[in-house]
């Protein structure tokens, strides 16, 4: 099928975007050529066709009914079985619905994705049905990714298991909330800002942010590569290294995966224990603006407990982790515009975006743009003011500092093993309709930098004030999550387990 061809008209327009002043003849000359050149267009829309796209994949789901998902968490509900038995065998997994399951409808929140069906399963699901695990369905998330609080998805907000009129925090809202209450052992999230932390905080269970490029991205819905992670959501850092085992190593396919990784098993790591370790605790990582004093206090107590563990404690200051949180801004801002806007991430790269997946999100979300959040509207308002006004440069100026963070946290790691911080100084917030007027950047303070900076971190839960949960996050050298998991799993062991909310269910029936 041929590519729609421009007018004179759209030559004009494209024209007058780039300051070119073109007469009759030359806009004409123009027109000609660019019509010649997309005649390549359509030989490679007819090679696709030929080559490209796979085989559509029929899996069996349901949408759940009312009255039965009272956390409002499960997007679709699924009992996809794994044919092998592996090191997940058993286990109940939910799937972040910004990750592709072939057959099983994806949203990525909003309903500019609406009615879009993968073909293909991205890398992370091929590997935890490879290691005999059951996706039991897709989590909700919130609207494009791009909101920390629980109330943007277009299915409505998802609950705190621990009190229902609380938000869970996002984007990962579903995945918390599902593991959080029991109905499933574990989930995949995505963290591009602090979406897998921030909900396990809240909702006091355990997230794990990677080491960038640890884990494929490939399948799942980008932001922006040099900040987009995926990783496990459990109730238990023993759960969380075993999902990491599973999950972990080059799938050749991601440009953000370095070319080696070794191969660890991240679960026997923990037998090492923490003894002899150093943790220093980020100064700057409390007293922020969105931060509690009583829960700062409840966090800096239990980092001192590590030294309960056989640990050394220290504090450490590292001024670069307040001024990184104005650089992810920019960069997010950008990349965002970007990636609503339809920009490849890939050029240059033999695989790139799924195509399929690109032209639904262009077609529908200029269709639906009034569905979008507001979080979501004001970044791109904002994105495409800076874009057309400084061209980039203020993208590329945050870009240059990225080497002076990473330093910054480099060196603090030298003098410690682990740093240790608040993942928020807050507990969750009564849910509300989003606005505007919340829309902050305070909340992502000590999560936000870690994503620059590509370290692995990992929430675990500190205790309860209030009776919510509250979150510490221990942050560890690049590609040494183990050394991360082995203080989490010491924390968890010191503190005889981590406290769930109780009688609460929302596991999924099986589709009909």
């Amino acid at each position: 099928m041929a590519v729609v061809r421009p007018s004179a008209e759209d030559i004009d327009s494209a024209a007058e975007y780039f300051g070119f002043d073109l007469d009759a003849g030359a806009r004409t000359e123009f027109l000609a050529g660019v019509k010649y050149t997309l005649q390549s267009y359509d030989v490679v829309d007819e090679l696709y066709d030929d080559f490209g796209p796979p085989r559509a994949v029929r899996r069996s789901y349901r949408f759940p009914q009312p009255g039965y998902d009272p956390l409002n968490a499960w997007c679709v509900t699924s009992e996809i079985r794994s044919v092998t038995e592996g090191l997940l065998s058993g286990r109940r997994v939910a799937i972040k619905d910004n990750i592709a399951v072939a057959g099983i409808p994806m949203m990525n929140g909003s309903k500019a994705l609406a009615g879009f069906v993968p073909n293909r399963d991205a890398t992370v699901v091929e590997r935890i049905l490879a290691s005999g695990a059951t996706i039991a369905g897709k989590s909700v998330c919130e609207n494009f990714c791009g909101s920390t609080s629980s109330s943007s998805s277009a299915s409505g907000p998802v609950r705190n298991p621990w009190d229902r009129t609380r938000e869970t925090g996002g984007s990962s809202s579903g995945s918390a909330a599902l593991v959080a209450s029991g109905a499933v052992e574990l989930a995949l999230g995505s963290d591009q800002g602090g979406s897998i932390r921030l909900p396990a905080s809240l909702c006091g269970i355990v997230g794990l942010k990677p080491t960038h490029g640890l884990v494929p991205y490939t399948g799942a819905v980008p932001i922006e590569s040099t900040i987009d992670h995926l990783g496990p959501m459990t109730r238990t850092v023993a759960d969380a290294a075993l999902a990491l085992t599973v999950l972990a190593g080059t799938d050749g396919k991601d440009p953000r995966q370095p070319n080696q990784i070794g191969v660890v098993d991240y679960q026997s790591a923990l037998d090492s224990g923490a003894a002899g370790l150093r943790v220093g605790i980020l100064a700057e990582g409390f007293g922020q603006p969105d931060s509690r004093p009583e829960v700062d206090a409840q966090i800096r107590s239990a980092a001192l407990r590590l030294s309960e563990t056989g640990c050394t404690v220290g504090e450490i200051s590292v001024p670069w982790h307040r001024k990184a949180l104005h650089i992810f801004a920019v960069i997010f801002t950008d990349c965002f515009y970007q990636m609503l806007n339809g920009s490849s991430h890939w050029f240059g790269t033999d695989h790139g975006d799924d195509p399929e997946l690109l032209g639904h999100l262009v077609s529908q979300r200029r269709a639906r743009s009034e569905q979008l959040s507001a979080m979501i509207k004001m970044t791109v308002l904002c994105g495409h003011y800076s874009t057309k006004t400084f061209g980039g440069t203020s993208c590329a100026k945050a870009r240059s500092l990225l080497p002076h963070i990473r330093a910054a946290y480099d060196e603090a790691l030298r003098q410690y093993d682990v740093l240790v911080l608040p993942t928020i100084g807050r507990t969750a917030r009564t849910l509300s309709a989003e606005s505007i007027s919340d829309i902050s950047l305070n909340t992502v303070a000590n999560t936000a930098p870690l994503n620059l900076t590509g370290h692995p971190a990992i929430s675990v839960p500190a205790g309860l004030m209030d009776g919510l949960p509250t979150g510490m996050t221990i942050i560890g050298r690049q590609f040494d999550d183990a050394t991360v998991l082995r203080v989490a799993d010491a924390f968890e062991s010191h503190c005889n387990g981590f406290p769930s909310p109780l009688n609460m269910s929302c596991a999924p029936p099986k589709p009909q």
